[in-house]
């Protein structure tokens, strides 16, 4: 549905998008993230056509956006940030304003209004100026305004923003609803908007991908988590010795009560996780020790991101070395 290559966008001599490619087929709902200027609404402003790459290629369905940008953004719904509202407009002119401004015209126009009003539950606010309106209604408008004419592709930036608890679970039925029939990119710094929300997560560092994978291939690691009550001198020579173990961690040097020992071991392969997790077992029970568990460990997005910063970090310092000599 959605494809990118060689996406690149300077500013001056910055580049603030450096060669970002990525494919989105119809229905998934992706997550991109990153560190404040790392990129992400840099990207979002192409994809919407509001900015021009100094270099790639943007294709929606087929139609490259620089050939047409018209007529694919006709098929786009797009909130910002920071939302372009008219403040002295009511909400009712303000969708019927921007209704106009993507085609919509007659009954059809009067029926995506509709829609629209009732998906983001702004009845209540329709003959409202929109400066008299919480943050969390403002929100709701924005996103009114993005799915009117139902979009195939649909770009929000932060659209939780303000939301209480509430507003925030029925802001989430919307997107997945909507992802029924649309691609959906969701930009957000609360990662469990990610967790919730995402089929997929692109995780940007310096203007780069980084990551680019299902949600449910990034939980998993190639690490092993046991509790036994083999002593660590014992499991060093017996565990250590089995095919496919790379590391053995002690995590705790005492035995816990009723917790035994804990290590963390890293495996070679991770898709040989059951193979070595029954050689394990096996030989912990033939050394005569208990095993109370043993488990692969389980990384949460905040895990990941947090290790593709530091490695930005750890980058950073090497090329500082470098140039230094």
């Amino acid at each position: 549905m959605l494809e990118v290559s060689d996406l690149t966008r300077l500013y001056g001599d910055f580049v603030a998008v450096d060669r970002v490619g990525f494919s989105i087929g119809q229905g998934e709902i992706v997550g991109l993230l990153g560190h404040n200027g790392a990129g992400k609404t840099t990207i979002m402003k192409m994809l919407s056509g509001y900015l021009e790459p100094n270099q790639g290629r943007i294709s929606i369905d087929g139609i490259d956006l620089t050939d047409d940008a018209k007529q694919v953004q006709r098929t786009l719904g797009y909130l910002p940030e920071s939302l372009p509202i008219y403040p002295e407009m009511s909400v009712a002119d303000y969708l019927d304003y921007a209704a106009e401004l993507k085609g919509l015209t007659g009954d059809h126009k009067y029926l995506e209004i509709k829609r629209a009003i009732g998906a983001t539950a702004i009845a209540d606010r329709l003959l409202s100026p929109i400066s008299t309106l919480s943050r969390g209604y403002k929100q709701r408008v924005g996103v009114a305004q993005a799915i009117l004419g139902q979009p195939r592709l649909l770009i929000l930036d932060e659209p939780t923003n303000g939301l209480d608890p509430t507003q925030t679970e029925q802001m989430r039925r919307l997107i997945r609803d909507l992802a029924q029939d649309a691609t959906v990119i969701l930009s957000t710094h609360i990662m469990q908007e990610v967790e919730a929300l995402c089929d997929r997560a692109l995780i940007l560092r310096n203007g780069r991908l980084a990551v680019d994978a299902r949600l449910d291939e990034l939980r998993h690691s190639n690490h092993l988590l046991i509790a036994t009550t083999l002593a660590p001198q014992s499991a060093e020579q017996r565990l250590r010795a089995l095919n496919g173990i790379e590391n053995l961690e002690v995590l705790s040097h005492a035995a816990e009560p009723e917790g035994g020992y804990r290590y963390r071991l890293t495996l070679s392969e991770r898709d040989a996780c059951n193979t070595i997790s029954a050689a394990l077992a096996k030989s912990i029970i033939e050394a005569g020790a208990e095993l109370y568990q043993l488990h692969p460990e389980q990384r949460d997005l905040e895990t990941l991101f947090r290790e593709v910063s530091n490695a930005t970090v750890e980058t950073k310092a090497k090329e500082e070395l470098s140039d230094a000599a």
